[in-house]
């Protein structure tokens, strides 16, 4: 379920690619609330970026398009940031501007 913690085996980010850590939770990249049903797993910092980022109808748009948000520009900055941090790192997310 969307926004669940669960503890998984060695696997890796949908979003990002890194390796998960102990704390993992599913995102359903076509929106639960436009019929998604498949979910991905992904760390929750990543997920928060995610969803401080695009709104549902943006998701649903790239989902369409055969995307993923990390193809968007707007998660550039965030990805090379994220990209040399531990599977566990977590810090605020904060809203796009």
């Amino acid at each position: 379920m969307e926004g669940e913690e669960v503890s998984v085996g060695p696997g890796n980010c949908w979003l990002c690619g890194r390796t998960l850590g102990a704390r993992v939770e599913w995102h359903h990249p076509l929106p639960k609330s436009r019929g998604g049903r498949e979910t991905v797993p992904v760390h929750p910092i990543c997920h928060r970026a995610m969803h401080a980022n695009f709104t549902n109808r943006e998701l649903a748009d790239i989902a369409a398009r055969g995307e993923k948000p990390s193809d968007d520009p707007r998660l550039g900055r965030y990805l090379s940031w994220i990209e040399g941090k531990p599977p566990d790192f977590h810090a605020p997310t904060r809203a796009a501007r």
